[in-house]
């Protein structure tokens, strides 16, 4: 049996409600793949980290945003989701404060809070992990 190359990474879906609109945080892509496209925070597991603390890792490095409650959406792993090779994404969502400003670091060129209904176009698959996220996490929130 071969062995396998695969990637383990993680995203985080970030929500703010303002004024009864609905917001998600989003990066504008530093590096390649998709340099200074808009992607969701997130980025690759190390060996030995949790999921859900590589998840608030990857989202404090990029955006500055710390967020307490983690629910693990759905993991994706088409095998051309990424061009750099074979990559498992694990999904999460949480909600953050409407004051929380993010503030771009480490793999982020930007970071922005966007109206979910105005959204650019997205790196990856990650407007399928939103619109996942929009069906399970806000369809009944008033």
């Amino acid at each position: 049996m071969k062995k396998q190359s695969i990637s383990v990474t993680v995203d985080a879906v970030v929500f703010k409600k303002e004024k009864a609109q609905y917001f998600t945080l989003l990066i504008r892509r530093k590096n390649p793949p998709f340099q200074n496209q808009w992607a969701l925070p997130g980025g690759f597991v190390e060996n030995e980290e949790d999921l859900e603390a590589a998840a608030k890792r990857e989202l404090k490095e990029e955006t500055g945003i710390e967020i307490s409650l983690c629910k693990q959406l759905y993991t994706f792993g088409k095998p051309q989701r990424d061009p750099r090779g074979r990559t498992i994404s694990i999904a999460y969502v949480g909600f953050a404060k409407p004051s929380d400003q993010p503030k771009a670091a480490d793999d982020a060129k930007e970071a922005k809070w966007f109206e979910i209904e105005k959204l650019p176009k997205l790196a990856f698959d990650h407007q399928e992990i939103i619109n996942l996220a929009i069906s399970r996490f806000l369809q009944d929130l008033p």
